[in-house]
């Protein structure tokens, strides 16, 4: 793994890879073991603020979940590549989601959700592989309506990439592939966070127009990446600088699984960040107030 230094884009417009941002082991819920890519004080990862990637084939890694807790300021994105959760919430929402389908949740003022492991039927366990995104909101939607909706398999725009297994899988957002525009199933996202997800088979590289002005990143998370100044190898998050496309290629000697990756591109916000658990406001006396009306029962009023 390398930590690059070139910053602007060549000639071609091609977004250059700029800064590798390491993941690290670490737990949350009630013990949920996680590998964490955290970014609430790097700016130039704005408007994502953390991604989670739950990684286990042992249950006791992951069962316990993630009983009921806040939010306030943020929106968040589970996507499953394995395993199944199952979310419920204050309003009534209640929903699971298995391999292929994601969730999104937009915590706006506040809500109150848990997010459990749902086990298959025979008691058996088939491991559980997934993210989930944090997303910031801008400062004038903090404290807007919750809102919940899950985003099933079979709703998911698939794009095959070529005739050796690479493929798209459009999450969030708008895109162009192919040369053509695809919507993904959610576009409601904050600060036009967009999200998908790439498979590439070993050799294989794409190019992918994305607007000028976004924040561009990918996380690895099989494989490895190489970005024509270093190869960055799975739970690590790679940012590119400025440009107009951005070229994505996997290892000639990549293993037969080739490389995974989230793509994660949005506007960045601008705006000061000051983070307290589940909470993520612009002040530490916004910070207080949510800690307070949680405190009194009052976080969702």
């Amino acid at each position: 793994m390398s930590n690059f230094t070139q910053n602007s884009a060549g000639s071609t417009g091609v977004r250059p890879a700029v800064r590798v941002v390491a993941g690290h082991p670490s737990a949350d819920g009630a013990g949920v073991k996680i590998h964490r890519v955290a970014g609430f004080q790097l700016k130039d990862l704005s408007p994502f603020l953390m991604v989670d990637e739950i990684r286990s084939e042992n249950p006791d890694d992951y069962i316990a979940g993630f009983p009921p807790h806040p939010h306030r300021g943020i929106e968040t994105l589970t996507y499953m590549l394995s395993g199944e959760f199952e979310h419920q919430d204050h309003l009534g929402n209640r929903g699971a989601i298995k391999q292929g389908g994601a969730q999104w949740m937009r915590a706006g003022r506040g809500i109150i959700h848990s997010e459990m492991p749902h086990q298959p039927k025979d008691g058996g366990s088939t491991g559980m592989h997934g993210f989930q995104l944090w997303i910031n909101m801008a400062a004038k939607d903090k404290m807007s309506k919750p809102v919940w909706r899950d985003i099933q398999p079979e709703q998911m725009r698939e794009i095959m990439l070529d005739g050796r297994g690479s493929k798209i899988r459009l999450i969030a957002g708008q895109w162009q592939v192919n040369g053509k525009s695809e919507d993904a199933p959610l576009l409601e996202a904050a600060a036009q966070a967009s999200v998908a997800d790439l498979r590439l088979a070993a050799g294989a590289e794409v190019n992918l127009p994305l607007p000028a002005g976004h924040t561009v990143m990918t996380y690895v998370y099989s494989g490895a990446l190489d970005t024509g100044h270093g190869v960055v190898n799975r739970g690590n998050l790679v940012l590119f600088g400025d440009g107009e496309s951005l070229q994505l290629r996997a290892p000639d000697d990549a293993p037969d699984v080739g490389t995974g990756m989230l793509i994660l591109r949005g506007s960045p916000l601008g705006e000061p960040v000051v983070h307290y658990g589940p909470f993520v406001m612009n002040t530490r006396e916004e910070i207080e107030q949510a800690v307070r009306d949680y405190n009194n029962g009052t976080l969702t009023d």
